[in-house]
């Protein structure tokens, strides 16, 4: 038997200090997630062998990251709208957006008018220029989209009154957005202009980018620009003041050409400025680089079977057909008789309807699109039952239009016109329009309904704010006036500059007590001509030839 050889000792040496063993590290607890397992790699690992050390935490980190949340991708159309990069920002463009900034902040704190027209023509331009510079030309919907904006941007410049300006203001932006972005179906109309407010960012990225790039090639001429616009500044200003101090009449001249700077509004004159900048800056980048609306697919409903779909949608037009029967049997005739039935007056009778009306005409064109959406789709006898079903429903509801607007018109015979019922009345107006050109796109299948309801709007506040509703109702007033002797003077205290001319024809004292309000309002400070509208202009030259007395006295209602 033969016994295993002893393992050597090594020899002790009293000097030589022992060394110790290595604490062994506990090995980490496992984890699991799933059919996932494993632990990272230990810290001492990294001394004994850095490679295998590294490639463990890089196992490690790929597990890991498996078994995390996953980001999302973006939604189809995100990316189906994006943009394609702008081209390099032109030098025109740059001082276009420049022009704009400043006639911003000179012209526009003195108020609304023609400055409008001088702030948008260089904005104009530097969306021009990106888009020229990116390869893009006008097409005929693009020419009526900037000459829409700019005809709506003449009403400021003719009318006083808040809302028909307020309402054209945003309508030439909103048709701004259209003429930039070039879209031609429903996303890019409704999408489209909300959308140009997200360019200010990357339109002012891209601005910078083209000044940088600008700057370290053309320092030598920058300076010597700078130069020149100083030494200009100077000689203006002085030889400007010399020939102002030597002569009155140039002296009256400079002063109305020249916009007031004051320090107490300065920080208004700033936010102007920034407001024309980066809107500006929006328009071009828009211009240069449009989100691509008309990419997005609308896929249709699910389509419903013929009776599941045009049950509802007949029972309805015999509801319509029932009501305009009876609106036919009380022009007939019959109005006396439902008056003494149901016990109201003309003016309660016509009050009653016309708001109810109104909702339905609202209700009717969420009804068709929503019909529309749902159709049924399977051949030409699909085609012509959803052309008759909705093609009844549109015709039914124009008559519908009709009776509200014969509302209206009776219930101001009984009280007279105000701001709130013109616009109302305008409002049933355009849905009437719009009912119209879905009858006609719904028989003849054309593709531009977008365009033609978004064109309508534009020119509906067109007209709306050239017609101006102050001096429509001003003009209905006074008119009644004249036929019955009824006038309530209190209200045309609210009313603006543009009721002037109307309300000038009536007899003393009713014209002061009517005109007081809107003398008061124009009596403070005069504005410059750029902020002045036409309508403010004549209505200062009426109250100055004949005044206003202040020595009579004025009770609400004349009878």
């Amino acid at each position: 038997m033969t016994d295993s050889p002893a393992t050597p000792e090594s020899p002790s040496t009293p000097d030589a200090p022992s060394t110790p063993e290595p604490a062994v590290e506990p090995a980490p607890r496992p984890y699991a997630y799933g059919k996932h397992q494993g632990a990272p790699p230990r810290p001492g690992q990294a001394e004994q062998d850095p490679e295998l050390y590294r490639e463990q935490w890089k196992q490690y980190r790929e597990q890991w990251q498996q078994w995390q949340p996953q980001r999302g991708e973006p939604p189809a159309w995100m990316t189906e709208v994006r943009p394609e990069p702008p081209a390099r920002i032109r030098t025109a463009t740059l001082w276009a957006v420049l022009a704009t900034a400043l006639l911003s902040s000179l012209l526009l704190r003195d108020g609304l008018g023609l400055n409008l027209l001088f702030v948008a023509v260089p904005a104009a331009l530097a969306a021009f220029f990106a888009a020229q510079a990116a390869g893009r030309r006008p097409r005929p919907w693009t020419l009526v989209w900037a000459v829409g904006g700019l005809a709506l941007l003449t009403v400021p410049a003719l009318r006083d009154a808040g809302l028909p300006t307020f309402l054209a203001v945003v309508s030439a932006v909103a048709l701004g957005a259209l003429a930039l972005g070039g879209s031609r179906t429903w996303p890019g109309v409704l999408f489209g202009p909300p959308a140009m407010f997200g360019a200010i960012g990357p339109g002012t990225v891209w601005a910078l980018s083209g000044l940088r790039e600008r700057a370290g090639g053309t320092r030598g001429h920058v300076v010597p620009v700078l130069r020149a616009v100083a030494v200009a500044a100077v000689l203006l200003i002085v030889f400007g003041a010399l020939f102002a101090s030597a002569d009155a009449a140039f002296a009256g001249l400079l002063d109305s050409l020249t916009p007031e700077v004051s320090v107490s509004g300065g920080p208004w004159q700033v936010l102007l400025f920034a407001l024309g900048l980066f809107g500006a800056l929006a328009a071009a980048h828009t211009a240069a680089s449009p989100l691509r609306w008309d990419r997005v697919t609308v896929r249709p409903g699910r389509a419903r079977g013929r009776t599941e779909w045009a049950l509802p949608l007949i029972v309805l037009n015999l509801l319509f057909a029932v009501f305009i029967a009876v609106q036919l049997v009380v022009l007939l005739g019959g109005y006396d008789k439902v008056l003494e039935e149901t016990g109201l007056t003309p003016a309660q009778y016509a009050r009653q309807g016309f708001w109810q009306l109104l909702w339905v005409t609202v209700l009717v064109l969420v009804v068709i699109v929503v019909a529309g959406r749902w159709a049924p789709r399977d051949g030409a006898r699909d085609s012509a039952l959803v052309r008759a079903v909705l093609g009844a429903l549109c015709v039914l509801t124009l008559v519908v239009v009709a009776a509200a607007l014969r509302r209206m018109d009776l219930y101001v015979d009984a009280f007279g016109l105000t701001r709130l019922r013109v616009t109302v009345a305008a409002t049933e107006l355009w849905l009437g329009l719009v009912i119209v050109l879905m009858l006609v796109a719904g028989a003849t299948r054309g593709r531009w309904l977008p365009r033609a309801v978004a064109a309508s709007v534009g020119a509906g506040v067109l007209a709306f704010g050239l017609v101006s509703p102050d001096a429509l109702v001003a003009e209905r007033n006074v008119q009644r006036y004249e036929d019955t002797e009824k006038i309530d003077t209190e209200y045309f205290r609210e009313l603006s500059a543009d009721a002037v001319p109307a309300l000038d024809r009536l007899p003393e004292p009713l014209r002061s007590c009517a005109l007081r309000g809107i003398a008061f309002d124009l009596g403070g400070e005069d504005k410059p001509w750029y902020a002045t509208s036409l309508a403010e202009s004549r209505a200062r030259d009426l109250l100055a030839k004949r005044g206003v007395r202040s020595d009579v006295s004025c009770p609400g209602v004349y009878r």
